[in-house]
Parts: C-alpha cells; sequence; structure tokens
C-alpha cells in the first residue's frame, strides 16, 4: 500500500525522533485503547510500498493491502460497543 492510501485511511504520522535532527518517521492508527496499527519507518519502506501491522503483538500480524486493512478497520470500527 502507499503512503497516500495510509493517510487516507487515517493514519497519521511520527516523528522517530521528536526533540533532535532526525526525520524519520512512521504511522499510526489508534482504533481503540489496546488496538493500534503501526507501520515501519520511512527509511525501512522501499518503493512507497508500505505495510501496517498491529502494535506489540506476538507474534507478528502484517497486512500488505489496503483494500484488507480497509475492511478489518471497518470491522472494528462497526465492532465497538460504546
Amino acid at each position: 500500500m502507499t503512503e497516500r492510501e495510509l493517510i487516507l485511511l487515517g493514519f497519521k504520522s511520527e516523528l522517530v525522533g521528536e526533540y533532535d535532527e532526525d526525520d524519520s518517521y512512521y504511522y499510526v492508527l489508534d482504533i481503540v485503547n489496546g488496538i493500534t496499527f503501526i507501520t515501519p519507518t520511512n527509511e525501512e519502506i522501499k518503493d512507497d510500498d508500505w505495510y501496517v501491522e498491529f502494535f506489540n503483538t506476538d507474534p507478528l500480524i502484517r497486512f500488505y493491502n489496503f483494500g484488507e486493512v480497509q475492511a478489518l478497520i471497518n470491522q472494528l470500527t462497526l465492532a465497538i460497543i460504546k
């Protein structure tokens, strides 16, 4: 998936070194407390081919396809009990 698609899905960029001169960044999307998607840093990405993972899982759960991530976000959002 592309960086533009991440932004379309609602991902927000975060600087790796917020207080130094490092320009590296990654993207994050919090669904609810405890369910977060995260990307690798821009320096790890080649040819604008991004992927997302659930944050802090073992084993890793990774998605490469925009449509799959969009559908998963929609399903999780619909299942939230308010």
